[in-house]
């Protein structure tokens, strides 16, 4: 699963760091999330969804498979 996180950390500039804190989770839970480490649970995806004010659908993309 592709997502845009990072992307949207960058138009609001906030750290890993301080969208950990709003969220309630570690720094390097954003970064696994960032690299296509870890997937989130539905309720993170839809915390961070809130925080950024945009849908799910336009943060986490789910990648066709062959």
């Amino acid at each position: 699963m592709k997502n845009t996180l990072k992307i949207q950390r960058a138009i609001h500039s906030i750290t890993q760091e301080e969208l950990a804190n709003s969220i309630g989770v570690s720094r390097q839970s954003i970064n696994a999330i960032e690299s296509g480490k870890f997937v989130p649970s539905t309720i993170l995806a839809l915390k961070f969804a809130r925080y950024f004010n945009i849908s799910v659908e336009a943060l986490f993309i789910l990648e066709k498979r062959d």
